[in-house]
């Protein structure tokens, strides 16, 4: 692995995720790079927040795309273009291609607002309470083909309070995602996380099927 390790970062919305990586990255000491930022909306906030960091960015439409395949094709084009090592979903509200994922294999990574492989998909916290759980958190995992289902690298767990709504478990579980996102970025770009035939390790070690847990 070299000293810095190219990223890009595809978005659709916000950017919250996104912001947590650029601070992440001016401690001085960080090997992560990003070097673009692309999204399938021109309105996305997380675009301007790129911007104001000096980022490279660039927008692609889905819509001017004759289907998905045509659509992940231009995607590659773009990504590949600023040679990164690590492409990292944060917010990006398309379903990917197979051949897309094959493309990055084990160097594609995505975060989702559950404790995996609980509540695929979307409405988590609200799938959640209504489950009864009393725990919930989110999870950073390598991407494959299987939607949400790729093997997980770390997930932040927290507790379901009695009061707590759909909205107010978002907001912690947000938090959360701020830190363990940024700290999975960092393994992979120190060599330190990888993905084989095996599963996920870190440090050499195979990661449990749950990846890495951090307790709150």
């Amino acid at each position: 692995m070299s000293a810095t390790c190219n990223v890009v970062v595809l978005l659709s919305g916000t950017g919250s995720n996104l912001q947590a990586l650029i601070d992440s990255t001016r401690t001085g000491d960080s090997p992560v790079r990003i070097r673009a930022v692309i999204s399938n909306r021109a309105d996305a906030y997380g675009l301007q927040r790129a911007r104001d960091a000096g980022i490279d960015t660039r927008v692609l439409d889905h819509k001017a795309f004759e289907g998905r395949e045509a659509f992940d094709a231009a995607l590659i084009e773009q990504i590949d273009a600023f040679n990164p090592q690590l492409v990292v979903l944060a917010g990006f509200m398309r379903i990917l291609s197979a051949g897309f994922v094959r493309h990055y294999q084990g160097r594609l990574f995505n975060i989702h607002p559950s404790l995996l492989p609980k509540y695929k998909g979307l409405h988590t916290h609200q799938r959640a309470l209504e489950a009864g759980d009393t725990e919930h958190g989110c999870s950073v995992h390598f991407v494959t083909e299987e939607l949400d289902g790729g093997p997980l690298v770390v997930q932040a767990v927290i507790p379901v309070e009695l009061h707590d709504t759909p909205q107010s478990l978002a907001q912690r579980v947000h938090a959360r995602e701020h830190q363990i996102y940024p700290m999975a970025v960092r393994w992979f770009a120190e060599g330190r996380l990888t993905l084989d035939d095996r599963g996920a390790s870190l440090d050499g070690q195979l990661l449990a099927a749950s990846g890495h847990l951090i307790r709150h």
